[in-house]
């Protein structure tokens, strides 16, 4: 279940940022990035709409938004094929969401078995992420890994562009996460309110030009 720990989400992080508290917000995120052990993942059957809504958001310029966000899907594949779901995400800087991956779920998978594995990220792996994946994939030949990100994290980067490349090269499909896969994570992912009835996928207003955005992006790079 959802690590009980879970604060309220600060403004800055998890919604519009909040100015007149911002100055005390950050002097508290300051001591409590502190206080924190030096790696913590939380993992969760389902994130907070308020999370959702924000961190996955396609747009251009992504302000505040400075945490990974992983929903997985494992498939696996053998006489009877198993689906098991979840998600991560970062806590702080010690690791990111990909490296939480490879470190807590990977190694419950059986060398012997093919997995397809799809990622539904808020945006794309860092270059170090990138490195992680491409080694793991070469290292892995049973794996088969498809990430959908809802943005592209640096893509002006030379070396973020060379990684992007790589990944493709190592076998990984990237692909920007179009309007029906935002609802997907939706319907899949995101806590719905106790006693309410789930709630219909609202898609934001610049949600199909951003994609188209980012699709042409990352089609110019790979």
């Amino acid at each position: 279940k959802m690590a009980e720990k879970q604060e309220e989400p600060s403004n800055t992080q998890n919604g519009e940022p909040d100015n007149a508290e911002e100055g005390e917000e950050k002097k508290k995120k300051k001591l409590r990035r502190e206080d924190l052990p030096p790696f913590e993942i939380v993992t969760g059957e389902r994130l907070p709409a308020i999370f959702f809504k924000f961190q996955f958001r396609n747009v251009e310029y992504s302000s505040g938004r400075n945490k990974t966000f992983l929903c997985y899907v494992l498939e696996t594949q053998g006489k009877e094929s198993v689906t098991s779901r979840g998600y991560l995400e970062d806590e702080h800087a010690a690791a990111h969401a990909e490296m939480a991956f490879f470190n807590t779920i990977l190694p419950k998978c059986d060398s012997s078995l093919r997995y397809n594995i799809t990622w539904y990220v808020s945006s794309s792996p860092c270059v170090t992420c990138a490195e992680r994946i491409i080694e793991t994939l070469k290292k892995n030949k049973n794996l088969r890994l498809t990430i959908m990100v809802g943005r592209l994290f640096m893509w002006e980067e030379p070396e973020m562009q060379a990684a992007l490349k790589n990944m493709k090269s190592a076998g990984c499909k990237l692909r920007i996460m179009k309007p029906q896969d935002f609802e997907y994570v939706w319907q899949n992912f995101v806590e719905q309110e106790e006693g309410e009835e789930a709630k219909d996928f609202v898609p934001w207003e610049d949600i199909q030009e951003n994609f188209n955005y980012y699709e042409e992006k990352l089609a110019e790079i790979l």
